[in-house]
């Protein structure tokens, strides 16, 4: 009857099975590659993926199915996937290995999300060498979160492997990291077809009335033409959605099951990994006739007793569970905590226990929290939530339950379930808190504001936390406020909420202590940049440890101002090299877009590329999008065409206000400077230094003083130039000193300050300001009529910008040579033009002896895709071998022997 059923779910399919078919097929000639097919519940999308493991059964076929009732436990649904690959285990890389040992609960730490969506791809790459390898997921909108990011992550680097990775989901139902893969849409099937699946699935000839009510019923959804004709042909609640009138079809095959057939129905559907042994292991525990309660299953048709427990639809199962009353499932639970190993197993048997409580149970409390413990050490923060949650709801004891609570708030906001912390919050508002609970509390519902993008109500929260602890601990609250001071700035919205935290920071003042970054902020709010910079420099430095090293956009916010380009060097490999050696996505991506800046600024742009790409690489592993900031500023220092739509993209599409649009006004005033284009470089660095942001408005200054300039905007820009003078005159560093002195020179026309900027900037480790002090006193000497002189200076600019690929600024030094009656020299080497930012970073890794594999890692690819780009490489660079590509000049980078 199976068999039948999945060749009559078929009817109507034909253009979404060739499309499977296809994507089989290209397994066996090395290609793969993936497809999410999506659809309503019974539309037939797990008759698509059983048709996908028919055209694959000459290969091999792994599957895994996401459970609702599962989706809090981390990387449950990868375990189900993986464990028929378990033997190759130790063929992976050694840091891969541990860390999929860690993901499956093998072995115990923390894992590496990273090390294991390579872990993952490498396992499926290894168990495809001999055959191809197709799996199929169904139910994937129940994905533990761990899972999908894996999955996710193997599915989009799988193009030149013989793996095809197929996922069924249920429309509408988003899920992150899936919605972007190629997509297969499963829509209702025409009358026409209807009619025919209903012949072909019929025992009996249906009357032409009830069959039209039937396809009427159905809407074209072939799981409810198989289940309505069961039920008489119509269901009484015709107005249920059709997945919900399916669902009442499979509960109405329950109608006349004893107790023990309906136990262990109960008992399979509270079980999501199908474990037979678990099963008839609990079956036995509540003393049920196994033998008989499953022959008055199976003549149900709802679940296949073999090795592995299935049902007959993912719909059945939920169905089966939705109907057993509360003390069934209970029951069920019960029994499966008690056959579930509390030493392999600790976190679904934890789970069931809380699920088998009846009210309040301290001792099941306490496991859930131990086992949230766990699960931080997992990585699961879902299963960290969940837990804490459940376990406060479990607790007896009034103050237990509030730490418990606070924890459980906390870890929804991490998790990002920001409705449920708020619900959580809500909840301890009527209890009687303590003040480090009200604090706590407080600093919970700022973050949940500051995530929600309301400063007001964020800083208000956070400031009340810091009063509150004012009282018990004036050291906590200072560091309340330095909290609330760091994410305003990492937000954008410092400007509006720093005034309120540095007045609140002036009544917290604990005797005895060292001078901390409120201490600084309020000196310059006060006293400005001249007096406040030593100060300034002395937090910067820190007593004991940098100020990077625990508040690193603070400490990148202060450099910036100081314009102190070697701090910001050493919070830039600081960061980098702390983000590889934690592993955590979010602090390497990190690293990796500062590391990426500073070599824009140093006039590094391969290494910026490289860095670029490489957090790109990071953050499509993690499902994220990658970080803006630093790609813009590279494209808008290089200044191609293709550069400068991107940038004007972004422009177009930032928000009228805040760090966004300061950011993107900043490179677009570096971008249309370059370009030449004045006005719309005026325009944009009027709108990056409106708001008078710290950091941003700094460094944006110089390009309003320059587009100014060349607008004839003579007030306006001797305004910016002193706005400038007083960061640059507080700095006292060469690279401060010198773009005043150039930007100086722009308004009064001294030869004496353009001289004086090309001096100071010689000192300077960031050569793009280097560069462009020669251009604009050459500039000025051509104007001057001083030809001679004016090539000097114009030459070196334009060397220095043409050799960096610095394009943008390199052509307005042509320009102005030709201007002097001198061409430009072109270089005379390879064009990389042509290579993506991935293609560059595995060219310059190659060319200085990397492995492929060695690339492989650092990018979370597969060997044979490294390989298959280089062949790209190759061909676009007209080279055929390693040997060559170390020759070409793309291996060279520009390492400033002033930066130690």
């Amino acid at each position: 009857m199976r068999k039948l059923n999945q060749s009559a779910e078929l009817i109507g399919r034909r253009a979404e099975r060739r499309r499977i078919d296809d994507l089989v097929a290209a397994t066996r000639t090395g290609h793969g590659g993936a497809l999410v097919i999506r659809g309503e519940a019974g539309i037939g999308k797990s008759a698509l993926l059983a048709h996908a493991g028919r055209a694959a059964a000459d290969g091999q076929v792994m599957t895994a199915t996401g459970s609702e009732f599962e989706t809090e436990l981390p990387y449950a649904a990868l375990h189900q996937l993986c464990v028929p690959l378990l033997d190759g285990l130790h063929k992976l890389p050694e840091p891969q290995r541990e860390a999929m040992e860690v993901a499956l609960g093998l072995a115990d730490g923390r894992p590496d999300p990273l090390r294991i969506g390579l872990a993952t791809l490498n396992l499926l790459v290894t168990g495809a060498r001999d055959q191809p390898l197709v799996c199929l997921i169904d139910d994937a909108q129940w994905l533990d979160d761990a899972s999908t990011r894996a999955l996710a992550f193997v599915a989009r680097r799988i193009g030149v492997e013989q793996v095809a990775v197929l996922f069924a989901v249920r429309s509408p139902a988003p899920v992150a990291g899936l919605d972007e893969l190629p997509s297969l849409p499963v829509s209702g099937l025409t009358d026409a077809d209807a009619r025919a699946l209903l012949s072909a699935s019929s025992h009996v000839a249906l009357d032409p009335q009830v069959r039209d009510r039937i396809v009427a019923e159905a809407r074209g959804n072939p799981l409810a033409l198989l289940e309505l004709p069961k039920a008489g042909g119509f269901i009484a609640t015709a107005t249920l959605p059709v997945p919900s009138r399916i669902e009442r079809g499979y509960q109405n095959r329950l109608t006349g099951l004893a107790d023990e057939p309906l136990m262990l129905l109960t008992i399979a559907s509270a079980d999501p990994t199908g474990n037979a042994s678990l099963l008839w292991s609990a079956a036995q525990r509540l003393g049920l006739d196994v033998a008989a309660a499953t022959g008055a299953v199976s003549a149900t048709g709802l679940v296949d007793f073999a090795t592995r427990i299935r049902f007959c639809h993912p719909l059945a199962r939920s169905a089966v569970y939705r109907a057993a009353p509360a003390d069934r499932l209970r029951t069920a639970h019960r029994a499966l905590a008690d056959v579930t190993d509390p030493v392999n197993d600790p976190d679904r048997r934890a789970w069931h226990r809380a699920q088998s409580c009846v009210g309040p149970d301290d001792d099941v409390a306490a496991e859930l929290e131990r086992c949230a413990a766990t699960a931080t050490s997992r990585g699961g923060v879902q299963a960290v939530a969940a837990f804490l949650e459940r376990a406060a709801a479990l607790t007896l004891d009034p103050g237990t339950r509030i730490e418990r609570t606070l924890k459980a708030a906390q870890a929804n906001l991490d998790a990002g379930h920001v409705d449920v912390a708020a619900d959580l919050l809500a909840v301890l508002s009527g209890l009687g808190l303590d003040v480090g609970q009200r604090a706590r509390a407080d600093r919970i519902s700022g973050g949940l504001a500051f995530v929600r993008h309301d400063a007001r109500l964020a800083s208000t929260s956070m400031l009340r936390a810091a009063r509150s602890l004012a009282a018990v601990d004036s050291a906590q609250a200072r560091d309340c406020l330095i909290d609330t001071a760091e994410v305003s700035l990492t937000v954008g919205c410092a400007s509006s909420v720093l005034p309120a935290i540095l007045a609140e920071a002036d009544q917290i003042a604990p005797a005895g202590r060292e001078p901390d970054v409120l201490d600084a902020l309020s000196a310059l709010a006060e006293r400005g940049h001249r007096d406040a910079a030593p100060l300034m420099r002395r937090v910067l430095e820190g007593a004991g440890e940098p100020l990077w090293v625990r508040r690193p956009s603070l400490a990148i916010m202060i450099s910036s101002e100081l314009w102190d380009a070697d701090a910001y060097a050493l919070i830039a490999t600081s960061l980098l090299a702390a983000g590889r050696r934690s592993g955590a996505p979010l602090l390497l991506r990190g690293g990796l877009a500062q590391a990426a800046q500073h070599a824009i600024l140093t006039g590094d742009i391969d290494a910026a590329i490289t860095a670029t790409a490489e957090e790109e690489a990071v953050a499509d592993a993690t499902g994220q999008p990658p970080l803006a900031y630093h790609r813009l500023q590279l494209a808008a220092i290089r200044g191609r065409p293709a550069d400068a739509d991107e940038v004007r993209r972004a422009s177009a599409a930032a928000p009228v206000a805040g760090q966004l649009r300061a950011n993107v006004s900043w490179a677009a005033a570096v971008l249309f400077n370059g370009l030449a284009d004045y006005p719309a470089a005026l325009r944009a660095a009027r709108c990056a230094t409106s708001s008078d942001d710290l950091f941003l408005t700094g460094m944006a200054l110089p390009e309003l003083v320059e587009a100014a300039v060349r607008c004839g905007e003579a007030d306006e820009a001797s305004e910016a130039l002193h706005r400038l003078a007083q960061r640059a005159e507080g700095s006292r560093t060469p690279t401060g000193l010198g773009v005043h002195a150039y930007a100086r020179g722009l308004v009064t026309g001294q030869e004496a300050d353009f001289a004086e900027a090309v001096e100071q900037l010689q000192h300077s480790i960031l050569l793009t300001y280097r560069a462009r002090a020669h251009l604009l006193y050459g500039e000025w000497l051509r104007r001057e009529g001083r030809r001679r002189d004016a090539r000097r200076e114009l030459r070196t600019a334009h060397s220095l910008f043409s050799e960096r690929g610095i394009e943008g600024f390199a052509r307005r030094a042509s320009t102005e040579l030709a201007a002097t009656g001198e061409n430009a020299r072109r270089r005379t080497e390879h064009d990389f033009a042509h290579l993506t930012m991935q293609e560059l970073y595995i060219a310059r890794h190659v060319a200085t002896g990397a492995t492929s594999q060695e690339v492989a890692t650092r990018l979370f690819l597969s060997r044979r895709t490294v390989d298959a780009h280089l062949r790209n490489i190759y061909r676009k660079l007209g080279i055929s071998s390693r040997r060559q590509l170390r020759d070409l000049p793309i291996v060279q980078t520009h390492e400033d022997p002033r930066h130690t």
